[in-house]
């Protein structure tokens, strides 16, 4: 698997227009489906195609998605999700107005994982896929460099897996998470 480019996102306008909702459904999308055009956009994700066309032009112009020339044929234009390990600015690196977007995407991401969680486990069945529902909270007594390794670890593992099994016709794409804050009662 090559690596992803490591990309820290500090511009307020890529911050927001990577939290726009539409946007990180688009990107969502291209990411699982690969490339598209923005009819096929539309269409998969119930939204006005100019709104898509729209999106997909603010998406590019921050360097989340680029256009598929070679599939272009004339005047349609196929889109495709850069992929990127990016990385977004310390809460003592923002200011008011980009902690109020990270807090906000964060937020809504988070709620979009437990729903989408929920959705898997109703849908699942004993047995088979059914059982890959691997579960482990804890808690790890670190420092701050130890905790910024241990994440680098958590995300260099997620990347070595990333594509482990696109060759295989039984392999599926599986939801990763990590969330990791101090404990406030310490």
């Amino acid at each position: 698997m090559a690596a992803h480019e490591v990309r820290k996102l500090t511009d307020l306008e890529a911050l927001r227009t990577l939290s726009h909702p539409r946007r990180q459904r688009i990107l969502d999308h291209l990411s699982a489906h690969g490339p598209a055009t923005s009819a096929d956009l539309a269409r998969d994700l119930d939204l006005n195609t100019g709104a898509t066309s729209y999106h997909l032009r603010e998406l590019a112009k921050h360097g989340f998605v680029e256009e598929v020339p070679e599939k272009a044929r004339g005047r349609e234009r196929w889109w495709r999700h850069v992929p990127a390990d990016i990385r977004f600015p310390l809460r003592s690196e923002q200011d008011d107005e980009t902690r109020a977007v990270m807090d906000e995407m964060n937020a809504r991401a988070y709620n979009e994982d437990v729903a989408a969680f929920r959705r898997a486990l109703a849908a699942s069945e004993p047995g088979g896929w059914g059982d890959a529902f691997p579960f482990s909270r804890g808690t790890v007594t670190v420092t701050l460099p130890q905790l910024a390794a241990f994440f680098e670890e958590y995300v260099a593992l997620v990347m070595r897996y990333t594509d482990a099994g696109a060759a295989d016709p039984e392999a599926r794409r599986v939801h990763t998470r990590f969330l990791a804050f101090p404990d406030i009662t310490d």
